[in-house]
């Protein structure tokens, strides 16, 4: 089946265009074109659509009023923004509704690899209604403290773009978002940032500060669950496998790229169980009271209750808002790393052995399942264990 992508936007040229630009797509794609929102939303009532691209400046009906309303009525649909540099104001309102931010003017391969990137994405996550949450999550949960933190930074006269940075890079929730905005093309950068210090960075104080005061893009964990979710030693594992993983990462590989992308990779690999907390936490307590009862590893659990794992989850959200593929498939796999067919040290490598190694004294041989063990013995790391066991476990303080 045809992909059916829509493209919104009220200047005809550009329109033409467009039809002229994706005609090497018509075997795989179906496309429609609207000139302006309210058309949109009439095609979208009559039609199913996986994609829909518009433009932010629109008259009677701009963007982001409209992929508001289609995250409401259209919630598994991919959102994309196509917009002009100088539409910051803009980009700024369309925030919590749109996926992933393209540019005018866009280029052919610019404009067809990024949606095709993030329709590979669904393959991650097979379960259609959860496809339909994931999409709808406009902001994941923040540690209270940490929130507090923020707050007082950003409101006083003296506020630090360096201590602001170190803040967010110490919250999965706040560093997902940050990654998700300075990645996008309409910041233009030529690499992808993984880096949450460095984003915030590039993005700068008075963009931080409209985000966060303005725009609220960080949200905070409700009182009800931070009483029965271990939220203290999830993050503490989180930055133990950061930390892990670029020791591993600079053990057994040359790949600078590989190494640097190791540490954000680790930290962001339970993300899903922000998702998972935040959006079904009637569930998710059974789940977290079931696996320290039993002493079962909880995504064995969410795979029984939910039909997925929070790796899964994880990995789908961070690919619809475009993060680079090597981190996607970083978390969406950490536990299951053959189910890739990378036959190559790569991120993924690293956040798998380095969650392996999180929390564990001695031999984790008994850990590692037949499947992971072919992977391991393709790369020539079986043998290896017990050393780079030894290389990641510098003491946290020692890194990043």
């Amino acid at each position: 089946m045809k992909t059916r992508l829509l493209f919104v936007d009220d200047d005809q040229q550009l329109l033409a265009g467009l039809r002229r630009m994706l005609r090497p797509m018509r075997n795989e794609w179906n496309v429609d074109f609207a000139k302006g929102g309210q058309e949109a939303l009439s095609l979208l009532a009559g039609n199913e659509y996986d994609v829909i691209v518009s433009d932010m400046r629109m008259p009677d009906m701009d963007g982001s009023e409209l992929l508001n309303r289609v995250m409401q009525t259209y919630p598994n649909m991919l959102r994309i923004a196509l917009s002009g540099q100088s539409d910051i104001g803009m980009i700024m309102k369309s925030v919590r509704p749109v996926h992933q931010y393209l540019t005018k003017p866009c280029s052919p391969e610019m404009l067809i690899d990024t949606i095709n990137n993030a329709l590979r994405t669904r393959k991650i996550l097979e379960n259609k209604s959860l496809k339909k949450l994931v999409s709808q999550i406009d902001s994941l949960p923040s540690i209270p403290d940490l929130y507090s933190k923020i707050l007082e930074e950003l409101k006083s006269d003296d506020a630090s773009i360096q201590s602001i940075g170190r803040i967010i890079a110490q919250d999965v929730g706040m560093t997902a978002q940050i990654l998700k905005l300075v990645n996008s093309a309409f910041f233009g950068f030529f690499r992808q940032i993984t880096d949450p210090v460095q984003a915030v960075s590039i993005l700068g104080l008075e963009t931080i500060k409209s985000l966060v005061l303005s725009i609220e893009i960080f949200s905070l964990f409700s009182r009800d669950i931070v009483r029965w979710f271990p939220l203290d030693s999830i993050w503490n594992h989180s930055k133990q496998v950061s930390v892990f993983a670029k020791n591993i990462a600079g053990h057994c590989s040359e790949n600078a790229s590989v190494i640097n992308e190791s540490f954000s990779a680790g930290f962001l690999h339970d993300i899903g169980k922000l998702i998972m907390v935040s959006r079904m936490p009637d569930q998710y307590r059974l789940v977290i009271e079931q696996s320290r009862a039993d002493q079962i590893p909880a995504h064995q659990l969410e795979l029984e209750v939910f039909e997925t794992t929070h790796a899964e989850l994880g990995g789908y959200l961070l690919g619809l808002w475009g993060l680079p593929d090597s981190l996607v498939e970083a978390v969406a796999f950490h536990h299951h790393p053959a189910r890739t067919e990378d036959t190559s040290f790569t991120t993924l490598t690293a956040v798998y052995l380095a969650n392996l190694f999180s929390g564990k004294q001695g031999s984790v041989t008994e850990l590692i399942t037949e499947e992971e063990r072919t992977y391991l013995d393709q790369l020539r790391l079986t043998a290896r264990l017990d050393e780079i066991q030894s290389a990641c476990a510098k003491p946290i303080s020692e890194d990043k």
